[in-house]
């Protein structure tokens, strides 16, 4: 055989055991590509997406539209050709396997937690929706989660509401444990609480509940042994003034929050936010209205891009990497707040584009 043909077809059989081993060795990577948008203003499934009932709603046009990414699920095996692949697809990112899913999270694990966070993230979407708009709602502290074999299983459950500790009036989810660590373990501890059913009832009739009942539980030493506890994680519950109803399935985690209060806003206002525009954005929200930053900046914006919008309200701290790297047609607007968001939706109605927050790359 000749030697120029024995070369190649040495070569050949090298490539061909190369890309053989590269589609059967699994490599310790995952996936981000964009995922769907959806129009906070229109329907999901035949439903809309953000229903008011118990208070004046107003038409609204255009898009607000909050963005995703689509991920490998945790127990897919990426394997190096996929690999490389995905790093040399622009539209699509490559990223440590445990960049997504941390401490060996499992599906379900990861599932769960984004289904918590994307349930929080409405709670705020809400209170930061009508605290913009001035119209109040009332907090109060309840008991988050109980933990299994802890003092307080059992004496109490998820829902009370915590009036007070040791005679000490809880407005904010930290003062419970403040109270809880004066005392040292082994001591009873008085929480005078409202029980949860009896809570909703009261808040079904439009009353307030009654002054509680007091229960005692004795503590016991936390893990790291230096402090008393009783083994409950508190939290914040409102109650609004009229009912909010966020229908949206097969989406987790928490950065939708700042869409979602912008869609409530326009449905609750007689004039258009959008003024008819495509716009697109993400971000986490609190109760106070500020907006945070989220992961997989770069996917959001090429999946609004390719949606049709026109402009991207970006929170501040993702707006160097997105100014880095912007889709063709897209306009980002820096926003901290939603009032900051509100604004800039306001200058885009009046033409007023000069104004608008933009982004820098740094």
């Amino acid at each position: 055989m000749p030697r120029r043909t024995a070369t190649m077809l040495a070569s050949t059989l090298v490539l061909i055991c190369l890309l053989i081993a590269g589609v059967l060795i699994p490599v310790p990577y995952a996936e981000m590509s964009p995922g769907p948008t959806v129009n906070t203003l229109g329907e999901a499934r035949g439903e809309p997406v953000l229903k008011i009932s118990g208070h004046q709603t107003y038409p609204t046009d255009g898009h607000l539209n909050m963005t995703t990414v689509r991920v490998t699920s945790a127990d897919y095996k990426m394997n190096a050709v996929e690999a490389v692949y995905g790093w040399l697809a622009h539209d699509n990112v490559v990223v440590p396997h445990d960049t997504l899913y941390p401490d060996g999270k499992t599906e379900e694990e990861s599932s769960q937690e984004n289904a918590e966070e994307f349930s929080q993230s409405q709670e705020s979407a809400k209170v930061a929706a009508l605290g913009e708009l001035g119209i109040p709602v009332t907090s109060r502290v309840v008991v988050a989660t109980v933990v299994k074999g802890s003092p307080a299983e059992g004496k109490l459950h998820a829902g009370d509401v915590i009036k007070s500790v040791d005679g000490a009036a809880v407005t904010e989810p930290g003062d419970v444990a403040e109270q809880v660590t004066k005392r040292k373990p082994g001591q009873d501890v008085v929480f005078t609480i409202v029980p949860a059913k009896e809570a909703a009832e009261a808040e079904k009739a439009g009353k307030e509940p009654t002054a509680g009942k007091k229960v005692v539980i004795t503590t016991t030493t936390s893990q790291d042994g230096d402090r008393a506890i009783v083994g409950i994680q508190a939290g914040t519950d409102h109650v609004f003034p009229f009912t909010i109803d966020i229908n949206l399935a097969d989406v987790g985690g928490p950065s939708a929050g700042l869409m979602f209060a912008l869609g409530i806003v326009d449905k609750l206002t007689p004039e258009s936010l959008t003024g008819g525009r495509f716009i697109a954005g993400t971000g986490t929200i609190d109760d106070k209205g500020r907006v945070g930053p989220i992961g997989g900046i770069e996917m959001k914006l090429v999946g609004a891009r390719d949606a049709g919008a026109a402009y991207f309200l970006t929170p501040a701290d993702n707006c160097a990497a997105a100014a880095s790297d912007t889709p063709g047609g897209l306009t980002l607007i820096k926003v901290d707040t939603i009032d900051d968001a509100t604004k800039s939706l306001e200058k885009l109605r009046k033409g007023d584009t000069a104004n608008l927050p933009s982004c820098s790359k740094g």
